[in-house]
């Protein structure tokens, strides 16, 4: 129970409910209670009443004790069936106060949890599989609702009905109360055994399942793969394969679940025949009249389903301090990106590096060492390297993704770990190279970095970006709506969108991550075009392994494996035929080779 201890605030915050809900429960089990007396009461007149009657039978009274013993009988039945009605009414009422109440706590809980996961930094995202936070914000969560919802609701109501029925029990004759009882215990502990086999299959079979459903998404993403290499037959024996796992698992739990009635059913039954046998012996003794053995099999089976459910009830707490113990992992998971002086101020974009180290901390990979550089406001530079030289870790550096190991940056001679991190971000204008689009319309994608999306403004960024025309050739213009991914577009329209994205908040600083490394040549010269003017008057970083992007900048700096190897303008490192001359040489050719291909 420990990990469900941390959610007691939730109920704290809506103890309104669970008190309406106690409350409506004691009321509901006190109507519960009245028609088995009603019963015994009833039972007891019929019996005595028929010998009145016997004796009168022949006589001129009979059909006057008759209409009087039927009237009796009529409110009776009149009186049970209100306690029913007013028993079902306030049933009604303990599910609109304590299921609610789950549905509420589900709520708060899974935006809590969302919150958390936004304010975690990027290093949380890169050691941690997206269905596994998917899973723990979703069923992890169903599970914990159930432990407030049903579990509570069936756990109040056992401890209501059992000292109130029990209690009443006893006062009405002990022995057989003990006798009647015998069996429930037992019917618990079969209950609780069977259901913790039901779940471990449970889980065996949700596991198979996973494992279909991947395996079916997996061969229908790579279909053309599985036709171009004519593997359909070996496809179809795998998921054959996969499936008869599943269905010898889910006959398994089918089984198991076919004990649980005729369990219940049984051992209702033994408990039935043990109060008849026990009050006959006590009816013929003159103890008790014969509405106690009716009202006696009446209690009975008002506990078994309160004694069923405390096996159920104590699987779904077992499950649900599981999952919160896996959402307490994410939960307690703390973000190491803070702001040092919460310093909120307008950017002017001088950027400074110095002496810049850093180690991931999932991989251990080196990524930087003793990287210096500087950029005046105003002005561009490029980064030139190869795949896995650095470049992309000064991006996440400078939106602040991490913090260096070693060094530090500095914006506007501020050590950039001074900044109010939200007020820093609005203030660079970042590109991705991995371009990621919501299934939005184009206006919303544009004006994603605003708060409120004026269309002046999506439009001008769009006309900056050269995506204006595109856009106005679709049918529904910026109100297009985009497929998964920005699957609507293509390649070129994808990035310059992505470019408008980011100019869209009019940054300071602009950051273009190796985004026009998915893009023809042509297309990227089109892109690049469109940058010059959007670069005019901003600090902007051109992140890039092709050199023909880094002519657009002021000054130009090469990595090689996270080192500092070369510093200065494209004619300059020309000239001193290294690193940056090579790779200009060899991208060059290969242009050319391509062309003459082509």
């Amino acid at each position: 129970m420990s990990p469900l201890w941390r959610l007691n605030k939730y109920l704290y915050k809506y103890k309104g409910y669970l008190l309406l809900g106690i409350l409506f429960t004691i009321i509901s089990n006190i109507f519960v209670m009245v028609p088995a007396q009603l019963v015994r009461v009833a039972i007891d007149y019929v019996v005595e009443s028929f010998s009145f009657y016997q004796m009168f039978e022949n006589g001129g009274a009979s059909e006057i004790i008759k209409e009087a013993f039927l009237e009796f009988i009529f409110v009776f039945g009149i009186l049970i069936l209100a306690m029913a009605l007013l028993r079902g009414f306030f049933l009604f009422l303990i599910r609109q106060t304590i299921i609610v109440m789950s549905r509420l706590i589900e709520y708060d809980l899974k935006n809590e949890i969302f919150d958390h996961y936004q304010n975690l930094p990027l290093s949380f995202y890169r050691k941690n599989s997206t269905g596994d936070l998917m899973a723990r914000i979703t069923e992890d969560v169903s599970r914990v609702r159930m432990y407030f919802g049903p579990a509570m609701m069936y756990g109040i109501n056992l401890v209501v009905l059992f000292p109130l029925v029990i209690g009443y029990m006893l006062t009405v004759n002990v022995p057989l109360t003990i006798y009647s009882l015998l069996p429930l215990p037992v019917l618990s502990l079969s209950i609780y055994f069977v259901n913790n086999l039901i779940n471990v299959r449970s889980e065996k079979i949700q596991r198979s399942l996973s494992g279909l459903s991947t395996f079916v998404q997996e061969s229908f993403s790579g279909i053309r793969v599985l036709k171009a290499f004519v593997r359909e037959d070996d496809s179809g024996k795998d998921f054959q394969k996969a499936s008869d796992d599943y269905k010898d698992k889910s006959i398994d739990l089918t089984r198991v679940q076919a004990l649980f009635f005729p369990l219940i059913m049984g051992l209702i039954g033994v408990s039935t025949i043990v109060t008849v046998y026990v009050g006959g012996i006590q009816v013929i003794e003159g103890a008790i009249g014969y509405g106690v053995i009716a009202e006696f099999i009446l209690y009975v089976n008002m506990l078994t389903w309160p004694v069923t459910s405390l096996g159920w009830v104590t699987s779904i707490v077992q499950r649900a301090a599981a999952s919160q113990a896996r959402i307490n992992e994410f939960l307690d998971e703390k973000n190491d990106i803070v702001s040092k002086d919460n310093l909120e101020q307008e950017l002017v974009g001088d950027v400074e590096v110095q002496n810049l180290s850093f180690k991931y901390p999932d991989s251990g990979i080196q990524a930087l060492k003793n990287v210096s550089f500087s950029i005046p406001a105003g002005q561009s530079l490029a980064i030139i390297g190869t795949t896995g030289s650095g470049k992309s870790t000064i991006a996440n550096l400078m939106t602040r993704m991490y913090d260096a190991s070693e060094g530090r940056i500095l914006i506007d001679n501020k050590d950039i770990r001074s900044f109010n991190i939200s007020l820093l971000r609005k203030q660079i204008g970042y590109v991705p190279q991995d371009v990621f689009l919501f299934s939005d319309s184009i206006a919303n994608n544009i004006g994603f970095g605003l708060d409120g999306i004026p269309q002046g403004v999506v439009e001008k960024a769009a006309k900056d970006a050269d995506v204006y025309q595109n856009i106005l050739d679709f049918p529904k213009g910026f109100e297009t709506r985009l497929g998964e991914r920005g699957i609507t577009l293509s390649g070129g329209q994808k990035q310059r969108v992505s470019i408008a994205r980011a100019i869209a908040k009019n940054p300071k600083i602009l950051l273009l991550d190796d985004c026009l490394s998915a893009v023809d040549t042509k297309t990227e010269n089109v892109i690049l075009n469109a940058l010059k003017n959007i670069m005019e008057g901003r600090t902007s970083i051109i992140i890039s392994h092709r050199v023909s992007s880094a002519k657009l900048a002021d000054k130009i700096i090469v990595l090689d494996d996270g080192v500092l190897v070369e510093e200065g303008s494209h004619d300059l490192l020309m000239d001193q035929k290294g690193v940056y001359a090579e790779l200009y040489e060899k991208q060059t050719k290969s242009k050319e080779t391509s062309s003459d291909v082509g």
